[in-house]
């Protein structure tokens, strides 16, 4: 039986965005914090409801490359459950890049969290991150979203 990927984590899909930066740059350096619900309560807090999230990191500068030097997931307790890249990747002017966690991944807990790494030239908008959580089975369907909040 083949084994089910439940999260978007292929190293390759972020090995095509590889970039080297330079130590000596005059980027500005930037921390962002994002919340994220992949179970929800549902009824009490005893029984949980399992979505999909997708996670949307943005760069919304029509002008400038914003770099991401880290992208941590961690679960409800703060104890990390993976890095998404261990090099740091670029998003060009406007570009979007994303990553799913499946409804079936619930080693997270009800509130996880991501911890985002970023430089970008000084003037320069800063990225946003995004969750977009949501569940469509049966005749039911849920969504509701989370925005970052810069922490440095």
């Amino acid at each position: 039986m083949e084994e089910k990927e439940i999260s978007s984590i292929n190293p390759e899909n972020w090995s095509k965005r590889k970039i080297t930066l330079n130590t000596t740059d005059s980027l500005d350096y930037g921390k962002s914090y994002l919340s994220i619900y992949s179970p929800i309560y549902c009824s009490s807090e005893h029984k949980t409801y399992n979505l999909t999230a997708m996670v949307s990191l943005r760069n919304t500068g029509d002008k400038d490359t914003v770099y991401l030097l880290k992208a941590e997931y961690y679960d409800t307790h703060g104890t990390s459950l993976r890095s998404y890249f261990n090099h740091p990747i670029y998003l060009a002017p406007l570009e979007t890049a994303e990553s799913i966690i499946d409804e079936m991944d619930v080693e997270s807990g009800t509130e996880s969290n991501f911890i985002f790494e970023w430089k970008a030239p000084k003037d320069c908008t800063e990225p946003l991150f995004e969750g977009v959580m949501n569940s469509t089975i049966g005749q039911q369907g849920l969504s509701f979203t989370t925005q970052s909040r810069r922490i440095k």
